[in-house]
């Protein structure tokens, strides 16, 4: 990956990153283990799923010998 392609990425973790925190429940993100459940459990119900839409699309588009 680019150095500006890591850099756009880092940004956009950033602003994810954000918006993730303020919807976490503040009483489960106060310890090194309620943070790794948070990171999990948001990752699964709003991150994964969305790559594999992304992905599934990119794929649908690829013509016969892409």
């Amino acid at each position: 990956m680019t150095p500006e392609k890591q850099q756009q990425l880092q940004q956009h973790l950033n602003a994810i990153a954000e918006i993730l925190y303020e919807e976490a429940d503040s009483e489960k993100i106060k310890d090194l283990e309620g943070i790794e459940e948070t990171i999990r459990k948001q990752t699964l119900e709003y991150i994964t799923p969305e790559l594999g839409f992304f992905l599934l699309k990119k794929q649908q588009t690829l013509k016969p010998g892409d």
